[in-house]
């Protein structure tokens, strides 16, 4: 009886240290995912692509206001974009690495000033699509947002960026524009056909008509304790007046089928002013920036 016992109990306890050492086993393999988040003064680099082991640097940037005007329509900034990464070195050149989640610039949709009654009034629509159009309208459905999408690499320099001369961030973008009757694949610019924003915290020298306008460094702040290894920009500005978009493309594409795209976007160039060449358009970035070193944001978490 004793035997069967202490036998019992041998399995009994090879059972439960087997169980621990699957949960230690477990538990080592699950450190990167319990890993913590970023603290303290690092609290916003939460995204910063850590596990990249040549990167060094962290950037978090959020655009408050300002307004992005293409051709004839500007679209004020009234929600935050926000802009993040990290940064690794080629030698001396800065290049940007996306964040961790893939979303390195978010996609925030701004308000359109007028809405579809401003993009599209067609008068050449053939009669029955203009009805279409109506009552498209009478049902209310005339609300447009337009969001500021990613479609290449962002460029950074920093030298430039507090020097207040020459490009101090680049970012090759397309203007997405949404409704109801515009769809979903409604677009100013493309991956092969970008809006490019070199922006700059200097004086821009665009082409006539537009004149020169400047931006702003901001006012310029560091971590609070230890080594230097935090640096804010607060009251940051980035402009551009410079920049080309091309024509619009893909929108309603809902429209019975897309057979009528080709006419709306037409109609949403006529009314933009599209395509709109250098010294016609606009972009002023107004917010925050902060740059961290990637070992201290880590060892913040």
């Amino acid at each position: 009886m004793n035997s069967i016992i202490g036998g019992t109990q041998a399995a009994r306890w090879a059972s439960l240290l087997t169980a621990v050492a699957g949960l230690f086993v477990a538990l080592v393999f699950a450190a990167p995912a319990l890993a913590g988040k970023p603290t303290g003064e690092f609290v916003n680099f939460g995204d910063c692509p850590l596990g990249n082991s040549e990167v060094t640097l962290c950037v978090f940037a959020q655009t408050t206001s300002g307004e992005v005007k293409i051709g004839t329509t500007a679209v004020p900034i009234t929600k935050t974009i926000t802009l993040q990464g990290g940064i690794r070195f080629e030698g001396e050149h800065e290049v940007v690495v996306p964040a961790e989640d893939g979303n390195t610039l978010s996609k925030t949709p701004e308000t359109v000033p007028g809405g579809l009654l401003k993009i599209v009034a067609p008068e050449f629509f053939p009669e029955f699509l203009r009805n279409l159009f109506n009552e498209f309208i009478n049902k209310g459905i005339t609300g447009v947002t337009a969001s500021t999408e990613l479609v290449g690499n962002v460029g950074i320099n920093r030298e430039n960026l507090i020097a207040a001369s020459g490009t101090a961030l680049s970012l090759p973008v397309r203007v997405h524009l949404e409704n109801s009757f515009l769809g979903s694949k409604c677009y100013v610019g493309s991956t092969a056909h970008p809006v490019n924003l070199d922006l700059t915290t200097g004086t821009t020298s665009p082409p006539p008509p537009n004149t020169p306008i400047t931006g702003s460094v901001g006012e310029i702040s560091f971590n609070k304790e230890g080594p230097l290894v935090l640096v804010i920009l607060n009251k940051n500005s980035l402009v551009n007046n410079s920049f080309s978009a091309p024509v619009a493309q893909g929108c309603g594409e809902q429209i019975l089928f897309g057979l009528f795209t080709g006419l709306i976007d037409s109609a949403v160039d006529s009314e933009l002013g599209l395509p709109s060449a250098a010294g016609h358009n606009t972009a002023i970035l107004n917010g925050r920036l902060e740059n961290a070193v990637a070992a201290a944001v880590k060892a913040s978490e």
